[in-house]
């Protein structure tokens, strides 16, 4: 499978490094374009081989699918100045959030198969969340093609297009309302007395075994929660805190506005 990627920073390259540790392609099957050599010299570098160029041409001509992994301000303007070229390699993967389906089929033209999809950043230690809207000529074949791409760098949902924003909203900006938590946790055990690598490491342990356990159980957050908070104890105080603070409407609308910016970003 020849992968290409117009855009070879790093959710470009945690793509193709997983791919290449899934076995679904060779290093020399990889090609990736950047601006900046030193762009282009990391994804040589950190994909064991693939080739990194300043001319998105290439990157068409020598793909079976391309990655569009650009600035959504630039998606549409990149897939029109290549319409010429984006016929040798008529399969096109966006990942640039807010910029719909239709837009990106009007620039890549009507017999360029086109999906949408929306990966996340921790698709860099293969532990991503990624979801998937399809174009009208995308096969089942095609499909499943991007399905064992992004399964290689953690989980992949197939969805309709009207979800993708909201898929934006949670899982894609949702690493860093994670990361403010461990923050925040962490300044929590500073504050009573934790020394800061200490506090660091319990907090992020802390948040990685909660999600696993919801992962492994398959239970719902909240039967968790109350296993945890045992009456008038430790956390059902702390809860109290965090529900008389408002946490839960704060991320809450924290998903709400994410979603709303993607909606507008694609208007």
């Amino acid at each position: 499978m020849r992968l290409g990627f117009i855009g070879a920073g790093k959710m470009a390259t945690a793509i193709a490094r997983g791919a290449v540790s899934a076995g679904l392609c060779t290093p020399v099957e990889l090609t990736g374009s950047a601006r900046s050599s030193e762009t282009r010299d990391r994804f040589e570098t950190e994909t064991g081989g693939g080739t990194a160029t300043s001319d998105n041409d290439a990157v068409f001509i020598h793909s079976e699918i391309v990655f569009l992994c650009v600035k959504p301000a630039d998606a549409r303007a990149v897939l029109r100045t290549h319409a010429a070229t984006i016929p040798r390699c008529p399969f096109i993967v966006s990942v640039a959030a807010g910029v719909p389906l239709a837009d990106l089929q009007a620039a890549a033209g009507a017999h360029t198969a086109v999906v949408r999809a929306m990966p996340n950043t921790p698709c860099l230690v293969g532990k991503g969340a990624t979801a998937y809207a399809r174009g009208a000529t995308v096969t089942d074949a095609q499909a499943a093609e991007v399905e064992r791409v992004f399964a290689a760098v953690g989980d992949v949902h197939a969805v309709p297009e009207n979800l993708i924003d909201a898929v934006n909203g949670l899982s894609g900006s949702g690493p860093a309302y994670v990361y403010l938590v461990i923050e925040a946790l962490a300044d929590g055990g500073v504050l009573m007395g934790l020394p800061r690598k200490l506090a660091a490491s319990l907090a992020a342990q802390t948040v990685l075994g909660a999600a696993e356990t919801v992962r492994q159980t398959g239970r719902h957050p909240a039967v968790l929660r109350e296993a945890v908070a045992s009456p008038g104890g430790t956390t059902m105080a702390a809860l109290e805190t965090l529900e008389r603070s408002g946490a839960r409407a704060a991320f809450m609308g924290a998903v709400r506005s994410a979603t709303e910016r993607a909606r507008e970003i694609g208007r």
